[in-house]
């Protein structure tokens, strides 16, 4: 038995997302349908994490346990042969049997791309949020970093996250810009439910002059939904990258 550690690429647009549900169409469900394609087994895909309907991934992370005696670096080709265009294994490594993409993962990263332009985006329209309004970009930088350190994030929660405790590390957060849009960048040991979306949408409205950078701490101690900025809707949203 081994256990093959993949990291994945995937255009969430067509995708109800990550975790498989019955009679509908996941990133989860379809990479083990292609598994079973290639070695003939049932196997359960653990990712590093849910993204949900329509948020892509540059490098999620997903492992699964196989008996299969295809070599390790031949899984990428081999899977990619008869997976969708829209998803794609960019590489397979054998990890220890008590490893787990989602547990063992120390910390992960998300962007968040706004394309702040007047007119709205044709090739972009599934993989940016479109804000049409003018922002003051140095004040959602000065925003990122009140996010930055060991805080009770209750606030940039939804409110029917399943978490135990709503205490989380963001290591860094900052603001770039690249494809023509604003991107978010955010680093953290971990993230609540939304908390990504929610982030990114205070920021938004600091940048709209709704909340000034120095609102954020405020934010943060009320441990108030209500108090943050909207969920901005998950077609912006990229996991970047995964730590372990």
């Amino acid at each position: 038995m081994r256990n093959i550690l993949l990291t994945i690429e995937y255009d969430g647009t067509g995708y109800f997302g990550w975790q498989k549900q019955p009679n509908k169409k996941t990133i989860q469900g379809t990479i083990e349908e292609a598994i079973k394609k290639l070695t003939g087994e049932e196997v359960n895909l653990i990712g590093s994490g849910r993204t949900d309907r329509g948020v892509h991934a540059l490098n999620q992370k997903a492992n699964f346990k196989t008996s299969s005696k295809i070599p390790t670096d031949k899984f990428p080709l081999a899977l990619n042969s008869v997976l969708p265009g829209d998803i794609s294994i960019k590489d397979a490594v054998e990890a220890p049997l008590d490893f787990s993409a989602r547990y063992s993962a120390r910390q992960k990263t998300y962007k968040y791309l706004i394309y702040n332009k007047k007119s709205r985006p044709a090739l972009l329209r599934n993989y940016a949020y479109y804000y049409p309004y003018q922002l003051d970009v140095d004040a959602m930088q000065r925003a990122c970093e009140y996010f930055i350190g060991e805080y009770d994030f209750k606030s940039f929660c939804s409110a029917d996250s399943e978490a135990k405790t709503t205490i989380r590390r963001v290591y860094n957060a900052y603001l770039t810009f690249e494809n023509e849009c604003i991107a978010i960048y955010i680093t953290a040991n971990g993230f609540l439910y939304n908390m990504a979306r929610i982030i990114a949408g205070t920021i938004l409205d600091v940048g709209a002059g709704k909340l000034k950078p120095m609102d954020i701490p405020l934010i943060i101690e009320s441990k108030d939904r209500t108090k943050a900025g909207k969920t901005l809707p998950p077609w912006g949203l990229y996991l970047v990258d995964v730590v372990y």
